[in-house]
């Protein structure tokens, strides 16, 4: 259990990293097709931060061999929008406080625009009920409404497209990490390293799969637990440091529509694939995630939709995860 613990996080560091070059990819190739600020940004940013978890719900639950492997896809897809609303919102409130002094701030104030993150935490609050509630019944025609996730993200990314802002500055992407000497990247160059960083994040992804799977059995825990509880954990993590990063440069407007961003694409892409390919009904761990989740949404909307949100009034939202972990892991060992 040990091996594949350390494995476990060897390639949780993997898929980070790829996904790091991905993103970087994916940024100048928008940049290439003149899409704007808000597209080469936050819509493809948070796609290119969501993409790790949703890989491995796709792996689980799509080459998953038996129930237990696909439990951890159903695992995953809950357990990334729990992680984002209860860690990746603490941390940038937490980062604030630690920079205030460096960057100048007279006030512990998050500087976003508030109405489009509230109307954000509303979109997905209603997608996120459905979500669970689906969860609970039983009925043949669930795989239908995997398309109907699908069409909801579609809807949240044209209405965010109709929102894009000009398009943005060669100078202010980073270089291409396959080409930082080159000022202009081609589009060649730009799609190649974005290819390559996919291929790593799948065949990572299907290993991490299996390593959660072998944790679960050493610790007699079932999977979708080991799914909720470490999985998310650790492929969320390019979330939280973009999120330090861009907090760090004074950018948390940045780094909240990024969060934002990828929360819509976690509570229905992933989603869609469970209901595709498992019979997507909760036992009382998923429903503990996402009873859970919604409630730090709601805290989330109610902060945003008052028009000012201290960067102290996001950091209680972990304790939120701590509260969900001692639970589900009480209940877990007492069956």
């Amino acid at each position: 259990m040990t091996s594949a613990f350390v494995l476990s996080v060897l390639l949780a560091a993997a898929i980070y990293f790829a996904c790091e070059y991905f993103v970087n990819g994916v940024e100048w190739v928008g940049h290439r097709f003149h899409l704007g600020a808000t597209a080469t940004g936050t819509v493809l940013a948070a796609f290119g931060t969501a993409l790790p978890e949703s890989a491995v719900t796709f792996v689980a639950v799509v080459f998953g061999k038996d129930a237990a492997q696909k439990d951890i896809g159903v695992g995953s897809a809950l357990g990334g929008p729990l992680v984002l609303a209860t860690i990746a919102y603490p941390i940038v409130g937490l980062a604030l406080l630690l920079e205030r002094k460096r960057l100048g701030r007279k006030d512990a104030c998050v500087e976003v625009d508030n109405r489009r993150l509230s109307h954000d935490q509303a979109w997905f609050l209603s997608i996120f009920v459905v979500k669970v509630g689906v969860g609970l019944v039983a009925f043949a025609f669930k795989p239908v409404l995997g398309v109907i996730f699908l069409a909801a993200y579609a809807a949240y990314l044209w209405r965010e497209m109709r929102n894009d802002e000009p398009v943005s500055e060669e100078g202010e992407l980073e270089p291409l990490k396959i080409r930082p000497r080159d000022s202009s990247p081609s589009l060649a160059w730009a799609s190649a390293q974005t290819l390559a960083a996919l291929v790593v994040i799948g065949i990572a992804s299907e290993a991490f799969v299996g390593q959660l799977e072998s944790i679960a059995n050493g610790l007699g825990w079932a999977p979708q637990f080991v799914a909720l509880l470490l999985s998310p954990v650790a492929t969320e993590l390019p979330e939280a440091m973009n999120a330090i990063i861009w907090v760090r440069q004074g950018r948390e407007r940045l780094a909240l529509a990024n969060i934002s961003g990828a929360m819509m694409i976690q509570a229905t892409v992933p989603s869609a694939l469970g209901l595709f390919f498992t019979p997507w009904l909760f036992g009382h761990s998923l429903l503990t995630a996402g009873v859970v989740t919604t409630s730090a949404v709601i805290i989330l909307w109610v902060l945003f939709y008052r028009g000012r949100v201290n960067s102290w009034s996001l950091v209680p939202l972990a304790l939120l995860y701590g509260i969900f972990a001692v639970v589900v892991a009480t209940v877990t060992h007492g069956n």
